[in-house]
């Protein structure tokens, strides 16, 4: 069995990085836009299920919305990578924020443009 450590059967791996996406909720959690982007989600992931005629359209909707708070975390990644090399302003690291925080209101624009256009009449 030794030799399946490191392998795709190495459930141990699975834990330990089942683990470290734990970590990283938490982390998102401590964030005041992650925590507003997740609430919302909470109540707009069930009204796309419901306002859905198709499969398709309940995909749609539930995944514009989970898209947002994915591009968050991934944003606040880069904030605090970036806060970790120092407190010093650099104009790579203010635009590389910037971005990110683009990033975040694209994806917002998606969610919204899919809302409007699966149920517009």
């Amino acid at each position: 069995m030794s030799g399946l450590r490191g392998s795709i059967f190495d459930l141990g791996r699975v834990w330990r990085a089942f683990g470290y996406s734990v970590a990283g909720f938490r982390a998102g959690w401590r964030q005041v836009a992650f925590r507003q982007e997740v609430v919302l989600a909470a109540v707009l992931v069930p009204l796309g299920g419901w306002l859905g005629q198709s499969g398709v359209e309940r995909a749609l909707l539930i995944g514009s919305v989970l898209l947002v708070p994915l591009v968050e975390l991934i944003n606040t990644a880069v904030e605090m990578a970036i806060d970790r090399i120092g407190t010093e302003r650099h104009e790579l690291s203010a635009q590389a924020k910037d971005l990110g925080s683009a990033a975040v209101v694209i994806a917002i624009l998606v969610a919204g443009v899919t809302w409007a256009l699966v149920l517009w009449p």
